[in-house]
């Protein structure tokens, strides 16, 4: 037990010009046991049982066992929710983007003068930014009926709160001297963005694009648990059918797809960069 009585209270340290020093206590002392504190309080109150999770959690690699071999010949009806899942995704995003500039014009800094048009925007999409994606998806489906014109719409706002606080914050970060330039021989705010910034911001914009498009493909595939469209309606089918075989293959199909998207998509963003 002497590391924890030194790591309590480290020992006096003497100096070569004989001077004591105390050692100041590690930040440890103080993170550890919160951290302790804080895992132990939200098993309590999560109702969390550790006991269960080490007696049950093999069942995990039981059904990973029974996913394999998948059934192949499920594949054609795997592709068209599955290519339904990219569709989503694709115009969900470029709807998001496009939509993300105009609010991102107004809540740049640099841009918008005025502090209460600032306040306002930033505030406005500062609200819909909390919700996550899935709760979009439910309100959607609740109001347009299930498919994929809910999922399609939940990306989309989704893609646009976020997209918005990056554009804006990007948008902060560029050179002003051609935008003052072109406004000072009598063009307008909005041209002077248009002409000046754009450009500027353009490839990186394409960039964050693509990292949205990554992250909502993954989006889209769990939307259909709550009947938004999409393969995860399919899996969500097969797992409450315990077609363990079939579930394989969606699995399979959705990870190639995954890597497919992003592996092209991070080229594309080094070319860019």
């Amino acid at each position: 037990m002497a590391w924890f009585k030194e790591w309590l209270n480290p020992s006096l340290l003497v100096l070569s010009n004989g001077k004591i020093v105390q050692p100041k206590r590690s930040p440890s002392v103080i993170i550890v046991p919160t951290l302790i504190f804080l895992v132990l309080a939200s098993a309590v109150i999560t109702e969390v049982d550790l006991w269960v999770l080490l007696k049950r959690g093999y069942q995990f690699f039981v059904i990973i066992g029974r996913m394999i071999p998948p059934d192949w010949a499920y594949t054609s009806t795997v592709l068209k929710p599955l290519i339904a899942t990219i569709m989503i995704s694709i115009i969900g995003t470029l709807l998001g983007a496009f939509l993300s500039l105009p609010l991102a014009f107004l809540s740049a800094e640099n841009i918008i003068k005025n502090k209460w048009i600032l306040n306002i925007n930033r505030g406005f999409f500062s609200i819909f930014r909390t919700l996550p994606v899935l709760v979009y998806a439910l309100i959607f489906r609740f109001v347009f009926g299930p498919g994929a014109f809910a999922g399609t719409l939940a990306i989309a706002l989704f893609t646009w709160t976020i997209m918005t606080k990056m554009m804006y914050e990007l948008i902060e970060t560029v050179d002003m001297g051609p935008f003052e330039a072109i406004e000072s021989s009598g063009a307008t705010r909005l041209r002077a963005f248009w002409t000046a910034v754009i450009p500027q911001i353009l490839g990186q914009y394409i960039s964050m694009i693509l990292y949205n498009f990554e992250m909502n493909v993954r989006s889209a595939a769990i939307l259909g648990y709550v009947g938004a469209g999409g393969i995860g309606m399919l899996m969500n089918e097969k797992l409450a059918l315990r077609e363990y075989d079939r579930l394989g293959l969606i699995l399979l199909f959705l990870l190639l797809t995954v890597y497919a998207i992003e592996s092209t998509s991070r080229l594309i963003r080094e070319r860019l960069n």
